[in-house]
């Protein structure tokens, strides 16, 4: 299990030091304009904590996959646009990562003020967490504030080497994902229900194997939920099922009962006859798809039973859709699952990509605990994998 009592920047004297804070501002663009950020809106509380504090801030980041190559593309000038509208105060923009400018500006900061340097992954040495590269980073600053959950499951120079050489501390997001998360994990308030959905059960097995040490209810809806069908003999039609897990699905149900743990799986299905939004579709009661068609959303059953169970849930964590959520056709499993959550009174967690979505798009962000800001991230720490952004922080 990730440690939690990690330092964070309360911890610290940041008053008249340069603190480099790794952020994670990977923002979707198109046609040159910022679609969401989200991500940019997370990271003001920590910059402007240590703004207020004096002080002089260094932020980093990646934008997309510029291949260690410099191309405007992937710039973050658009970043610091953004953030300078945010802030309210300019930022100062370098034009290169650990070059003449980022060093000459790095220097020149007086206390409050903040710069960003370009595209960390504008260099290949990046991502190998190349040591040099790692210390030519460490060298612009005297502080390292960790803040990017969303590529704290990344060992690269700028979430993790440069730690190596600065002392290391989390930023308020990061420090928000680990105590929620790890909260829920490690002290849930029962019952624990975890719900699981997405395509692949083998992008879930470390998930759920994780899971089933803790939590009290399992429910698995998407189209990982037709494995386990057929893993118990039903039949799946033309629904996507990895043929090669069966086992591993039946040990799963073998594993819950051995433990106690009600594994909820669908009992009807909307079903098609062709994978596209206006596909013909009916519903299909117990496990007995016929050949020809395929299952693309839990149903109306599935939908009551799955929400009574989470309408008595005392913590909830929720990773993954439980239909083809981007057809609006086949989109109600997932939303009504969202409105149960939303709606449950429970301490809730949502582990980012699709079920963030239906959570933010059907507007209940606000009546959830948590949404993570990092999909792979979270995965991997339900996993209860060391992430090593985390790791490299300093303890309490």
């Amino acid at each position: 299990m990730q440690a939690l009592n990690k330092k964070t920047i309360e911890d610290i004297n940041p008053e008249n030091k340069k603190v480099l804070v790794r952020c994670d501002f990977n923002v979707p663009i198109t046609d040159g304009k910022i679609d969401d950020s989200k991500r940019i809106v997370e990271s003001l509380p920590t910059i402007k904590y240590l703004a207020e504090k004096g002080a002089k801030i260094i932020l980093c980041s990646h934008l997309g996959r510029p291949k260690g190559e410099f191309n405007k593309k992937y710039s973050l000038k658009i970043v610091a646009e953004k953030l300078t509208e945010l802030l309210g105060k300019e930022i100062i923009m370098a034009n290169d990562v650990i070059g003449d400018d980022a060093k000459a500006k790095s220097a020149a900061l007086k206390p409050g003020e903040i710069m960003l340097i370009e595209n960390v992954r504008f260099h290949n040495e990046e991502e190998k967490n190349d040591p040099e590269f790692s210390k030519a980073l460490a060298s612009l600053a005297e502080i390292y504030v960790n803040d990017a959950f969303g590529t704290a499951h990344r060992a690269h120079s700028s979430t993790a080497g440069v730690s190596d050489y600065l002392p290391a501390v989390a930023g308020y997001l990061i420090n928000k994902e680990i105590s929620v998360m790890g909260g829920a994990l490690s002290n849930p308030k029962r019952p624990f229900v975890a719900i699981l959905g997405g395509a692949k059960v083998s992008d879930k097995i470390g998930v759920i194997t994780n899971l089933l040490d803790k939590v009290d209810t399992l429910l698995i809806g998407g189209a990982m939920a037709y494995t386990f069908i057929k893993a118990n003999g039903g039949k799946v039609g033309d629904s996507l099922c990895e043929d090669e897990k069966l086992d591993i699905a039946r040990d799963i149900v073998e594993k819950a009962k051995s433990k106690n743990i009600r594994l909820l799986i669908p009992i009807d299905h909307v079903i098609a006859d062709e994978f596209k939004n206006d596909a013909n579709k009916k519903i299909c009661f117990g496990a007995c798809i016929s050949d020809g068609w395929e299952g693309l959303d839990i149903g109306p059953e599935t939908i009551n039973l799955f929400s009574g169970v989470i309408k008595d849930a005392g913590t909830i964590v929720w990773n993954g859709p439980m239909g083809v959520f981007e057809f609006d056709n086949f989109a109600t499993g997932t939303k009504e699952i969202a409105r149960a959550v939303a709606e449950s009174g429970a301490v809730s967690i949502i582990g980012g990509g699709d079920s963030a979505a239906a959570v933010e798009k059907l507007g209940f962000a606000e009546k959830v605990t948590h949404i993570s800001t990092g999909g792979g991230a979270a995965l991997e720490f339900l996993e209860g994998i060391e992430l090593p952004g985390i790791t490299c922080l300093q303890d309490k």
